[in-house]
């Protein structure tokens, strides 16, 4: 019943930057992990960044010091600010929640939003 929409996606250019936003349904929010994944045509499924449910934050080493990943519990929504993009940023990302349920972790995932650097 966990429902994602990921917005903020478009086109840039090299160098030029966009923030992308996750909306959460439900209550499952506060008390979970949010993390973003990208996929390029043809490609596996990549992590990006990811939040825990007290702040604490991961990166790729591809997008260190470039994207910075933050979550607002207030609103449930957790946002990727993507600064100096590159052509090879270019994908879909998606919103991931996961979450603990009995001894499982579930994952819940947005529809994905595109994002194309290109010049």
């Amino acid at each position: 019943q966990v429902q994602l929409v990921e917005s903020g996606g478009g086109l840039v250019q090299p160098g030029g930057s966009l923030r992308l936003s996750c909306a959460a349904s439900g209550s499952m929010f506060t008390f979970s992990g949010m993390l973003w994944y990208r996929q390029a045509p043809g490609k596996q499924r990549d992590f990006v960044a990811s939040i825990t449910s007290v702040g604490g934050t991961s990166y790729a080493d591809s997008v260190k010091g470039r994207f910075t990943i933050s979550r607002d519990n207030t609103k449930n929504t957790v946002s990727l600010q993507m600064n100096s993009l590159k052509p090879e940023d270019t994908a879909v990302y998606y919103c991931n929640l996961r979450t603990p349920v009995g001894l499982r972790t579930v994952d819940y995932w947005g529809q994905g939003t595109q994002v194309t650097v290109s010049s």
